[in-house]
């Protein structure tokens, strides 16, 4: 008899959780934010597209699926390049955006690249 398994080696997708301020949450939660960013610690150069990641602010947590990673060299490349409205919601000015990530973020984290994690809710499990 034949077997008839087929086998892929294509990598079966992941499941990752981090950690959020509060305002930053909320917006990922109702949807206006859908683009994470982060330094390139190793957490982060693990995910990939089509991961799921649970986000997560005291007792509450969103999951949602990875659509893509964009990595860039500095905060300033990644705001050229990406929706700010998708990073820091509807009413956070380019000005406001960079204050805030430099407030969290400090020079020598930036120096680890800069990743743009582009996030799509997924439903609630029942």
């Amino acid at each position: 008899m034949k077997d008839t398994t087929m086998t892929t080696n294509a990598p079966q997708p992941r499941e990752h959780s981090l950690s959020i301020r509060k305002p930053y949450f909320d917006l990922i939660a109702s949807g206006a934010k859908s683009t994470e960013v982060r330094v390139g610690y190793p957490k982060i150069r693990r995910i990939t597209p089509g991961d799921t990641l649970t986000i997560t602010c005291a007792d509450e947590s969103v999951t949602t699926r990875i659509t893509a990673v964009k990595e860039y060299k500095s905060f300033a490349s990644m705001l050229d390049a990406e929706d700010t409205a998708a990073i820091g919601g509807p009413d956070m000015t380019h000005d406001q955006l960079v204050t805030a990530i430099r407030g969290i973020y400090p020079p020598e984290k930036e120096a680890l690249g800069v990743f743009a994690l582009h996030l799509a809710l997924m439903p609630d499990k029942p």
